[in-house]
């Protein structure tokens, strides 16, 4: 069946004339129709465009004309603008918005042939680790369906989980691609600050902001990343293409776009963070996940990485600052809901942000107000960016001593809905692991490695920057040796 295949045997079946991409692409609709009310995964379905793409496609196909991903139907975290489509960001404030124009990454999958099933569920504005501020409701697990399938790229994850389409688009500002592909156990790539362009991708924290790949494989997740990524004059933080590991990352993923992705077999030394093994649910599937890189010719070393403690507390600052910044376009005049009947200016500003934005939304712009104020700027702001400056060299210290880096993703597996909700900072710790790599705008995937209670959980090979190359092919060796990304939820014989 179609749903189980990798994007590249996908490409193999269309290009062979096995199937059609728009048997394909009925194929997934019908699953959508079928499954996502109780799963929640898409906010937006486009029948009518998707299946106008894909006749291109086919088009395409019997011209010679095709590429590697020509015909092959995906989603769209909506918080990337879709011309002429809903663009919501899983809030009221923007529930009837219908962008103008497309993102950057949007345009990019376009013109490689991808066909767009729709748009996912998220964390409203992507503030979440959870998919349940979500002014559409919570997304559910496929995996069990009262838990939660993380965030805030939790529609993606679950989407991917349940076959209901092959890939999908994330972001990631604090772990919102990698933490919900560990819930759900898919593979989540989070490319490098800057190897993505953010034009077109509404903001939530701008310095920290990386849109990236949602798969079931790490070879699909290249694949994905060969045309998504690349230098933008739109976005002003894309990444300078003069440099020289700019340069090594464009020529692999040019030659990923052209020839498909493969994987080399190198070995790598491979640091053990110890700040990151704690008591973790995940410790024995990582020991075990160790074992079998280890007979593979791997070398593992311990390593430290002293600042990672404050990681939660210095993101959580920074991001929810420039949250409150950049979410203050939407006040009922320039942009998003308006209250209806407004007594003065005043009252319409307070009353179109208060019936707009979530609690958790309120929550991090006051967060973020308050960090920026006068008389607090220097105390919490400013010292935020001291200890992320300190985070961000005790990467490049290790750097110096190993390859890449190995460490669990969360402290668990998916909890339960409404566990966490009532406890915020219990819920901000749940991103621990993730948020010292994006504040120090690193590259990271997300890969299973092992289940408990049946529940995946998921592991986390972090990289230098613009080494999306080295992470990719240590996790492809990894799936190569398991199988644990082949393991399905019930949802996929459904």
């Amino acid at each position: 069946m179609p749903n189980f295949h990798s994007l590249s045997s996908i490409s193999a079946a269309l290009k062979s004339g096995a199937t059609s991409s728009k048997e394909l692409t009925q194929y997934f609709l019908g699953r959508i129709s079928r499954l996502n009310a109780k799963l929640n995964a898409y906010i937006t379905v486009c029948e009518e465009a998707a299946l106008a793409q894909a006749e291109q496609a086919d088009a395409q196909y019997r011209q010679n004309q095709a590429g590697i991903l020509t015909g092959i139907p995906m989603a769209h975290k909506d918080i990337f603008c879709t011309q002429d489509v809903l663009t919501t960001c899983g809030s009221k404030m923007l529930e009837n918005f219908v962008a103008p124009y497309s993102a950057t990454v949007v345009q990019k999958l376009n013109s490689a042939g991808m066909v767009m099933l729709g748009k996912t569920n998220m964390d409203e504005f992507a503030m979440g680790s959870s998919n349940e501020s979500s002014y559409f409701g919570p997304v559910h697990n496929p995996w069990q369906l009262d838990k939660v399938p993380g965030g805030s790229s939790g529609g993606s994850a679950a989407a991917v989980a349940a076959r209901l389409c092959p890939a999908a688009t994330g972001t990631d500002t604090g772990g919102s691609i990698r933490q919900p592909a560990a819930f759900c156990g898919i593979t989540g790539l989070k490319p490098t600050y800057g190897r993505v362009s953010r034009y077109g991708m509404v903001a939530f924290a701008s310095s920290l902001d990386q849109g990236g790949a949602m798969t079931t494989t790490a070879e699909d997740a290249a694949l994905l990343l060969s045309a998504m990524a690349g230098f933008d004059p739109l976005d002003s933080t894309s990444a300078d293409p003069s440099r020289k590991d700019v340069q090594q990352s464009d020529a692999w993923l040019a030659q990923v776009a052209a020839e498909g992705y493969r994987g080399e077999n190198r070995t790598f030394s491979i640091g053990l963070p110890r700040q990151y093994y704690t008591d973790t649910i995940g410790q024995a599937a990582l020991a075990d996940m160790q074992a079998v890189l280890e007979k593979a010719g791997h070398r593992f070393v311990d390593v430290d990485l002293p600042h990672t403690d404050a990681a939660v507390s210095t993101y959580y600052v920074i991001a929810g600052a420039e949250a409150s910044t950049n979410l203050s376009r939407y006040d009922g005049i320039r942009f998003g809901h308006r209250c209806e009947n407004p007594l003065d200016l005043e009252d319409l500003y307070n009353r179109s942000r208060s019936e707009g934005f979530g609690a958790e939304v309120k929550r991090r712009i006051l967060t973020g107000t308050y960090a920026l104020s006068v008389g607090y700027y220097d105390a919490y702001y400013v010292k935020a960016q001291k200890i992320r400056r300190l985070i961000a060299d005790d990467f490049s210290r290790v750097f110096e001593e190993v390859d890449v880096l190995l460490t669990p993703i969360t402290p668990g597996p998916a909890f339960g809905l409404e566990e966490l909700t009532a406890d915020p900072v219990a819920m901000y710790n749940q991103d621990k692991f993730t948020v010292p790599v994006s504040l120090a705008g690193l590259p990271a995937i997300s890969i299973p490695c092992g289940q408990t209670n049946g529940l995946p959980l998921g592991a986390q090979i972090i990289g230098p920057a613009f080494a999306e190359q080295d992470i990719v092919d240590l996790a492809h060796q990894f799936q190569q040796l398991t199988d644990w990304h082949q393991q399905t939820c019930q949802w996929v014989e459904d």
